[in-house]
């Protein structure tokens, strides 16, 4: 059996407060702001997508508990970025700027991604 702690996670593409497209699942189509990045587990948290019901036992803050509508993760691979120009789906590639930085870029309009 091999050793968990000696295995890299995957150079992910997708950061925090980026706008991304639901490609596929159930909530295909949708869009939205990352809200948070699981890096073991190459999943991601988006804004008002992938809407699951969870139910919560009464405490301080909801006496009355209840069914509470709130997102679920999405694996990465069903996800694609949103070209800051063009506003349609892009591949990400990663290119140095002028300051000898390296940045990601949208493959569709070649345009650095902030």
């Amino acid at each position: 059996m091999e050793n968990k702690k000696n295995i890299k996670p995957a150079k992910l593409k997708i950061k925090k407060g980026d706008l991304v497209k639901v490609i596929a699942g159930d909530s295909k189509g949708a869009q939205g702001k990352v809200l948070e990045v699981i890096i073991e587990k190459s999943r991601v948290i988006v804004e008002g997508a992938n809407l699951v019901s969870k139910h919560t036992k009464p405490n301080a803050a909801k006496p009355n508990g209840g069914i509470v509508k709130q997102e679920a993760a999405i694996h990465i691979s069903n996800l694609m970025l949103v070209d800051p120009k063009s506003g349609k789906p892009t591949r990400v590639g990663r290119r140095l700027n002028d300051a000898g930085k390296l940045v990601r870029v949208a493959k569709i309009s070649g345009e650095e991604i902030k």
